[in-house]
């Protein structure tokens, strides 16, 4: 992998950086509109990143930016540590995200993993607020979380507390997203389109289980068919 310096600037960058970022920045741009058409984010809380192929880079949305106002070049590209890049790579005026260290965290120590998304939505962190894992009661959840979808620690943002939450809980679950207790899921996927993906199905489920349990005792999935039903969806389903 490629070492790319603060102190390199854009126009030094092989093209393929270049280009990379530049389509990184389209994406996430699209992406984050997703958040907003499924209803997982207020005003301007939640974020999308990508990791730079080939490179310690990452691009992330800047901080306390309206979703409408997005565009592909106020995508903020910084080091995997969350220092903004000089040079070139992008308006000097924006700042990245609030969230930017922890999901450096996560590209510093989950090296398969190419995209990281965090929201509030409103049932996913209901069950956080309660500090309890979603039970996995949900065919779709043995499909796309393979099991339940756990709780991380509590952890204070503005450094890598809540990064180290998320890989310490992850880094033994089969499931791509993550309950931060008191604050709300974080997703992660081998893509920024994977992680808001299982970001999408988890406010789904949350709201569905959370339903089922309101009106009574809900019917676990045993173990075998929950691995039945990951090995499938993960390796036979789609295209």
């Amino acid at each position: 992998m490629s070492h790319t310096s603060g102190t390199e600037s854009a126009q030094t960058a092989s093209p393929e950086t270049v280009a990379n970022i530049a389509a990184i920045r389209e994406e996430l741009c699209t992406l984050h509109a997703e958040l907003v058409r499924y209803d997982l984010v207020v005003w301007t809380a939640g974020n999308v990143s990508a990791r730079v192929p080939g490179e310690d880079l990452m691009v992330i949305k800047p901080s306390g930016i309206d979703y409408d106002a997005l565009t592909p070049e106020s995508m903020v590209v910084t080091d995997l540590h969350g220092t903004p890049m000089d040079g070139g790579w992008g308006n000097p005026e924006l700042t990245p995200s609030s969230d930017t260290a922890a999901h450096a965290y996560v590209y510093r120590h989950m090296p398969e993993v190419g995209g990281v998304v965090h929201t509030h939505s409103s049932y996913a962190t209901a069950w956080a607020v309660r500090g309890e894992a979603i039970p996995c009661v949900l065919t779709m959840m043995g499909d796309e979380f393979g099991g339940e979808i756990p709780i991380g620690p509590f952890a204070l943002i503005g450094d890598d507390s809540i990064g180290r939450g998320i890989v310490e809980t992850l880094s033994g679950s089969r499931s791509p997203a993550v309950l931060m207790q008191n604050h709300g899921p974080f997703t992660i996927g081998a893509t920024a389109r994977a992680a808001v993906k299982a970001a999408v199905l988890c406010e789904e489920v949350a709201r569905t289980v959370h339903l089922s349990r309101e009106l009574g005792t809900m019917l676990p999935i045993e173990n075998a068919h929950i691995d039945r039903l990951h090995e499938r969806y993960q390796n036979v389903y789609g295209q």
